[in-house]
């Protein structure tokens, strides 16, 4: 009797395994593929999805409103940082200002007239100038306060390099040399 039961579970396992390679095979060759392109298109689906609803936030009013005032934000935060082209000259004369002001010596400003070689490579609207100051100074107070002053200046203007050197009994006070550089938006043309 047991033999019988052996030959029936014997078939029953060959039918099982019979008919289980064939589906697998079938499973691997049909539907695994169209799992993989289900889940790119959902992937395509989300981002178009994610373009149609900035787009449609975009144009909106309040939308249109809040970007408006993010620019102008933006270029307010600029205008710390760059000065126009056209005030560019009134620059040296707020330098001098400000040295008068801390009273500093013997007050000199030169500006790098070459602009051939900009610092700034790949740049289409800004461009850096240079400044070459000389002055004398008492103490370090002094120079601080004016260093100071320099570096608070809107907008900013950015201290490279500076070197002091020491008076000597004859001169009056320390002798300090300043590279000075400060962003300028590029003429336009019209």
């Amino acid at each position: 009797m047991k033999s019988i039961y052996q030959k029936y579970l014997i078939k029953v396992a060959l039918i099982w395994a019979g008919c289980f390679v064939p589906l697998f095979i079938l499973h691997m060759v049909m539907l695994s593929p169209q799992k993989s392109l289900k889940r790119g298109l959902e992937k395509q689906l989300a981002e178009k999805e994610q373009l149609y609803n900035s787009a449609f936030r975009l144009s909106q009013k309040e939308a249109k409103i809040e970007l408006s005032k993010e620019i102008e934000e933006l270029q307010d935060q600029l205008r710390n940082f760059v000065i126009d082209f056209e005030d560019s000259a009134n620059l040296t004369f707020d330098i001098s200002q400000i040295a008068n002001e801390k009273k500093v010596g013997s007050f000199s400003i030169k500006t790098k007239e070459d602009r051939s070689d900009s610092k700034l490579p790949d740049c289409e609207h800004l461009s850096e100038d240079d400044i070459e100051i000389r002055f004398t100074t008492g103490n370090f107070n002094q120079f601080a306060t004016f260093l100071n002053a320099l570096e608070r200046h809107q907008p900013v203007v950015f201290v490279d390099k500076f070197t002091i050197s020491q008076s000597t009994q004859n001169e009056e006070g320390h002798k300090v040399n300043m590279s000075l550089s400060v962003f300028v938006k590029k003429r336009q043309d019209s």
